[in-house]
């Protein structure tokens, strides 16, 4: 199968529109349509109807397999390009919104580095397919447990830090006076729905859905009662609303990992130790 055709099939579909698809590709409509046609020849079945430019069944089937396949090309792709070239001097850096947190202000330096903040699903690919140098994503794991991670190329994953977790409540939330409180405490509460931040709760009940990194625009959200969020208590208690309640039950924590490519060197891998060195000592 052509990666090229393939590519040209998920931009079709994702756009639903063939001129646009030769437009964002730099083709002609005819060769997108050319590309198309190769591509259901090759399968020997129709992927597209036409009016409305739409997968059939067969087309979301080849939809799913697209873009991890896709996204294996783009990574091997820039795994071997970093081999030929030159150490980057300037070091960009994928975070996920909870990743920015101390251990990583205690050793960035005040030059040199470039942070872009991304939804923590987007990291991984960032980094695989040489978009930035470094990741840092976060997540809930159980204590020393690895996050689950996609496989999206062979990266080095370094743990460099667990915090305690707690709920974020409305000031007049029944359990606001509690001390601590337990997950089945709130079986029947709503949580807000957060993608650009975290990972959701297993079987949560989804209330607003919120598609931003901005922190505080999250905690505001859950403080004026819109839905729970389960945050560290730096992030949930710094809100300067609400109430920051510690969770005792299970025993969950937030984990942060340093992503990094296979023989990373320069200043990416100045930047790789220092973090690394921070979480042994503690920071």
């Amino acid at each position: 199968m052509d990666p090229h055709l393939l590519r040209t099939f998920v931009a079709v579909t994702r756009l639903a529109s063939f001129s646009a698809a030769a437009r964002e590709l730099g083709y002609t409509q005819s060769a997108v349509s050319q590309h198309i046609a190769a591509l259901e020849a090759d399968l020997r079945t129709e992927l597209l109807t036409r009016r409305p430019v739409a997968p059939t069944p067969a087309g979301e089937r080849l939809l799913e397999h697209a873009g991890p396949l896709l996204l294996r090309l783009d990574a091997a792709r820039a795994d071997v390009l970093r081999l030929a070239a030159a150490p980057p001097g300037r070091v960009t850096l994928a975070a996920s919104p909870l990743a920015v947190g101390p251990a990583l202000l205690a050793v960035l330096p005040a030059t040199g580095v470039t942070l872009r903040v991304l939804p923590p699903d987007e990291v991984p690919a960032a980094v695989a397919t040489g978009g930035c140098d470094l990741g840092l994503v976060d997540g809930l794991a159980a204590p020393s447990d690895p996050l689950r991670l996609p496989d999206v190329a062979p990266l080095a994953v370094t743990g460099i830090g667990e915090e305690e977790l707690a709920v974020l409540l409305p000031t007049g939330h029944p359990l606001a006076h509690r001390a601590a409180v337990r997950l089945d405490d709130l079986a029947d509460a709503r949580w807000l729905d957060a993608p650009g931040v975290g990972r959701p709760l297993t079987g949560a009940r989804g209330s607003v859905r919120y598609e931003g990194t901005d922190l505080l625009a999250l905690c505001a959200l859950a403080a004026a009662g819109h839905g729970l969020v389960l945050l560290p208590p730096r992030i949930a208690g710094a809100a300067g609303a609400g109430v920051c309640v510690p969770l005792s039950a299970p025993r969950l924590v937030h984990r942060t990992e340093l992503l990094a490519p296979r023989g990373v060197t320069g200043a990416a891998a100045a930047l790789a130790a220092r973090l690394t060195a921070g979480s042994r000592d503690g920071r």
